[in-house]
């Protein structure tokens, strides 16, 4: 079998003293590493800014002299060094946390595939939570040496990019991306060849390319279908994420699952663990299952083998992402396929189907549930919320019996902590706490930093995102010759100094991004109080194919623009990662309302948290777990209410009371006097002290490793009876 690697392209002209940094822009590692992305800014902010902080596109751009001069500043060399000497040691460690927790299981593999991963802007292979919680659980695995490789899609035209029109409808935009100006590699063999790995369609074989992008120390292997040898429609089959045409859902779904396999034997990994991060990548269990038939294995005894290494983690209860297909289909795809496991048409579906209102389906979820030994939900309420959904798989058990479990998903904190904030948690929290940063302990000299110093940092980081995107909202003017009311929509007219509630998701009406608005006089009368004004953020896409998401951003964006608000409300357009990082480390609230029990997690308000901003949310997924009473507010009961009307109506007076009664008072509290708010200050400090050490994607890889990789290793037989 030929040995294939990652080819880095040499298309940079680098001095001889920093020629490294074509090395290190090819490495995701300077996403999190505030030091390398300094070396790219430093040598020509404004480029480095045009270019979307893409280090390969910058390093093709910058002119020559600048470069010439870099490699002349000694201060500059200075940086360039220390930084490479950071980056070969992070590289190269061999005392990672892992090699120092589980000596014994240096043979380890594991196998983590997703659909999308939020790594970066200059990526943007995601959609939203799903891929940016895929990206965090990739960083924080290679910071803690976890020996893990991963497995996607690299999309040719990303997800895409949104317009909001003058009347509030959002359009889709799709551009072609050049891989040859983003951080990934082809992989090829010693010839130059290209890696493709082959998978049997409908009357046809598609071939997919294999890409990598390296991750810390960690590569992420993403496949491709634009090859010549396919045809001009299997060519697009990778072009966007999650397409609404289910054929081409099932196609990429057989791409990601088998073809992934496929790719990952061909690249010499045998994995004895196999992560399968929602449904959409189950389609791997079939192919595991299909090589140990076809080499002679009993297909029960190879499902019984498969399942002892696999795991499944659910993210939704929501119907639209838990992928199903219909008989028909089933037969279109797999025909060909089942014969290899010794099945007929009946015993495949029986593999996953489930009886619907008129046909038999074939569901996604129930294959990755049938076919792993672990399973779990992504927060304790989303645990039992999943325990009540799948019950009825193992009928003999009473709902608390399920072994479904639930790994609460945290944040990669080095990705989403403000500079500034880090440098005062260094000076308080000492030099190494990022070492410890999911230390409870830890996390209480978060009391010991003064008021004035947390407050004029808090400050600074709400003054750089409102100029960040005055700024957005003056270049989207120039630039699209935009009406002067969308400016002011666009976030022109914000205060650096009111109070700022954040509302930055994917506009899924679950979401109820529209709670705030269901009182409009009591919403004007808080945005335009003398003195305690407030305003709100609110950014966010929806699926192209879902007109109900779009239509809740129309009835945003509308109320946005009406006069009366004062240019309090703000749409901000195009919702992605660079974007969030401003949201999360700027604003003073995050506001969450969705309709419960439908929010598995969320993570976005662990970010904030993580930046001195207070959560104010329903009950719902994480925040379940991370309120105490003292560290932010809550929105409605601790119940599921039945009737969505009951439920919305008894929110929306939460909503108001809290706002008018505690968290607009508190926060001007004492605005008078010339210290800081000390009270409000007080629920920050708490927020931090006890939400970022819990919700760290640190704490979340190790329950991951001791619950569910471990087990697969350690004691496979004893999980078949699960």
């Amino acid at each position: 079998m030929p040995e294939f690697y990652a080819r880095q392209p040499n298309h940079f002209n680098l001095p001889e003293r920093i020629n490294r940094l074509g090395e290190l822009s090819y490495n995701l590692w300077w996403t999190w590493s505030n030091n390398a992305r300094d070396l790219f800014d430093r040598i020509d902010n404004v480029l480095w800014e045009q270019v979307g902080h893409n280090p390969v596109l910058f390093l093709r751009n910058v002119p020559r002299k600048r470069l010439e001069a870099a490699a002349q500043d000694l201060n500059y060399v200075d940086l360039y060094d220390a930084t490479l000497a950071e980056f070969d040691a992070y590289v190269r460690a061999t005392d990672t946390w892992f090699e120092q927790s589980y000596p014994q299981h240096n043979g380890m593999q594991i196998a983590y595939f997703s659909t999308e991963f939020g790594l970066h802007e200059t990526l943007p292979m995601y959609a939203g939570g799903l891929g940016v919680l895929a990206g965090d659980h990739l960083k924080e695995a290679s910071d803690l040496g976890l020996p893990l490789v991963a497995m996607g899609f690299i999309y040719t035209q990303g997800y895409f990019f949104q317009h909001i029109s003058e009347d509030g409808w959002q359009e889709a935009r799709r551009v072609a991306l050049r891989f040859e100006d983003m951080p990934v590699m082809p992989m090829v063999d010693a010839d130059g060849v290209p890696l493709t790995v082959e998978v049997h369609l409908p009357g046809r074989s598609l071939w997919a390319r294999v890409w990598q992008v390296r991750v810390g120390r960690l590569p992420l292997y993403l496949l491709d279908s634009n090859v010549e040898s396919n045809s001009d429609a299997d060519r697009d089959l990778t072009a966007r994420l999650y397409s609404s045409d289910l054929d081409s859902r099932i196609s990429q779904e057989i791409v990601l699952g088998i073809g992934g396999v496929r790719a990952l034997r061909k690249l010499g990994y045998q994995p004895n663990v196999w992560h399968m991060n929602e449904g959409h990548s189950a389609f791997l269990s079939l192919e595991q299952a299909r090589e140990l038939v076809q080499a002679g294995m009993p297909l029960a005894e190879a499902q019984q083998q498969v399942r002892a290494h696999n795991i499944f983690t659910t993210h939704t209860p929501v119907p639209a992402g838990n992928d199903e297909f219909p008989l028909w289909l089933v037969d279109k795809y797999f025909s060909h396929y089942w014969p290899d496991l010794g099945l007929d048409q009946q015993g495949f579906m029986d593999l996953a189907g489930r009886a619907a209102a008129d046909q038999t389906i074939f569901s996604m979820p129930i294959l990755a549930l049938r076919f792993s030994a672990q399973h779990n939900g992504v927060s304790e309420l989303h645990g039992r919320v999943a325990r009540r959904m799948w019950n009825f798989l193992w009928p003999e058990l009473q709902e608390e019996q399920v072994k479904i479990r639930h790994v609460t998903n945290g944040v990669h904190t080095d990705t989403w902590v403000s500079r500034r904030l880090g440098m005062l948690y260094t000076k308080y929290l000492g030099k190494h706490w990022r070492e410890h940063l999911d230390d409870p302990g830890l996390w209480h000299a978060v009391s010991d930093i003064p008021d004035d110093e947390l407050w004029r940092v808090r400050r600074h980081m709400k003054r750089r995102m409102v100029a960040f995107i005055r700024e957005r909202a003056r270049k989207h003017w120039i630039h699209d010759g935009i009406h002067p009311v969308q400016a002011i929509a666009a976030g022109v007219m914000l205060d650096p100094y009111a109070l700022t509630i954040g509302f930055a998701r994917r506009f899924a009406t679950y979401k109820r991004a529209d709670l705030v608005l269901s009182d409009l006089d009591r919403l004007l009368r808080l945005l335009n109080r003398p003195n305690r004004p407030v305003q709100f953020i609110f950014a966010g896409k929806a699926h192209p194919a879902d007109e109900a998401g779009k239509l809740l951003i129309q009835e945003v964006y509308r109320a946005v623009k009406k006069a009366e608000t004062g240019g309090r409300l703000v749409f901000l357009e195009d919702y992605d990662m660079n974007l969030a990082r401003y949201l999360v480390q700027g604003v003073d609230v995050w506001l969450n309302t969705p309709r419960r029990p439908m929010e598995a997690s969320g993570t976005s308000g662990q970010k904030a948290a993580l930046n001195g901003a207070v959560n104010f949310s329903v009950l719902d997924g994480w925040w379940r777990e991370g309120y105490n009473g003292e560290n932010g507010w809550v929105i409605g009961p601790d119940e599921d209410i039945i009737d969505p009307v009951e439920q919305d109506a008894k929110d929306a007076a939460s909503l108001y009371d809290v706002l008018e009664n505690e968290i607009v008072p508190l926060y001007y509290q004492d605005r008078l006097a010339s210290e800081p708010p000390s009270a409000w200050l007080a629920v920050v400090k708490e927020s931090i002290r006890t939400l970022a050490p819990q919700f760290s994607a640190r704490r979340m890889l190790k329950d991951y490793v001791r619950d569910m990789y471990m087990p697969a290793v350690e004691n496979p037989a004893g999980l078949l009876e699960s």
